[in-house]
């Protein structure tokens, strides 16, 4: 049984285009200047171009690209940007299930979906705080397709891809293609939620905001880890070699910090 969506016959190409935004946070104590320096030269090795440029050609696959350029730098003296501009692609393995079901997609195991024309971006911004020893690195993900696929179904890879403390998704489709009648189709899937393309193990770690304009085809969420563990912020030591009150003057810098990004905000100290 085909769905509505597939039992469309369109005029021409369907040139709609999805683009899924993913910004993700990891958040550093670093007491001194020589942590932060090791902090830095680890997220620099951590997330070099070489290693950006096979996580978005995995991207490439889940979704069923063909690679035909990719740019690639790292910068000096911190961060990295890669471009990966890509085509049609083959279909190694035809999915039985109907691609426009609201769920997560695979991990880079096989292609399963095909698109046109496209591009695969991410730039990455290691950044300190001047007094306070906090040492914050975002990484930014955009991931554009036209055609019948959507980006979405690469984020529960990208996810898998980081350690991230706080995410903030945006997706978005833009345009409009035509039925074989010339009616105008301004989005050809269902959506309610990016929160549905995310896996349910996922979600029961992160406190979870949504923000729609379901009219404009615009969606957007963003995540927070629940649990915090003080270790998971210190670099190069453990929070046994702190007394009670440096750990809990660290807990109060650290919490807030993850609360003005979450939130896009300062708050008053």
């Amino acid at each position: 049984m085909l769905t509505p969506e597939q039992r469309i016959e369109l005029h021409g190409f369907n040139n709609l285009t999805k683009s899924l935004s993913f910004n993700m946070y990891d958040i550093c104590y670093t007491k001194t200047r020589q942590e932060r320096e090791a902090y830095l030269d680890y997220i620099d090795e951590q997330y070099n171009a070489d290693r950006l440029t096979k996580i978005l050609k995995n991207v490439s696959d889940i979704i069923g690209a063909h690679v035909l350029n990719i740019a690639q730098q790292d910068y000096v003296p911190q961060g990295a940007s890669v471009t990966i501009l890509v085509s049609e692609g083959p279909v190694v393995e035809v999915p039985t299930e109907s691609t426009y079901d609201e769920s997560p997609g695979p991990l880079p195991d096989n292609v399963v979906f095909q698109l046109d024309k496209s591009h695969i971006t991410v730039h990455t911004y290691p950044e300190y705080h001047p007094y306070e020893g906090i040492s914050t690195f975002r990484a930014d993900i955009d991931v554009s397709t036209c055609g019948e696929i959507s980006p979405l179904k690469a984020l529960n890879y990208l996810i898998h891809s980081f350690d991230t403390d706080i995410m903030t998704i945006d997706y978005r489709v833009r345009g409009f293609t035509r039925d074989k009648d010339g009616h105008k189709l301004f989005i050809d899937h269902d959506i309610t939620s990016i929160q549905n393309f995310i896996p349910d193990e996922i979600k029961d770690q992160y406190d979870m905001i949504d923000v729609n304009v379901y009219q404009e085809n615009i969606f957007h969420t963003k995540c927070k880890l629940k649990n915090f563990d003080l270790n998971n912020y210190l670099f190069g030591y453990t929070m046994d070699t702190l007394s009670e009150s440096e750990q809990k003057e660290i807990t109060e810098s650290l919490t807030s910090e993850m609360d003005e990004i979450f939130y896009g905000k300062n708050f008053l100290q």
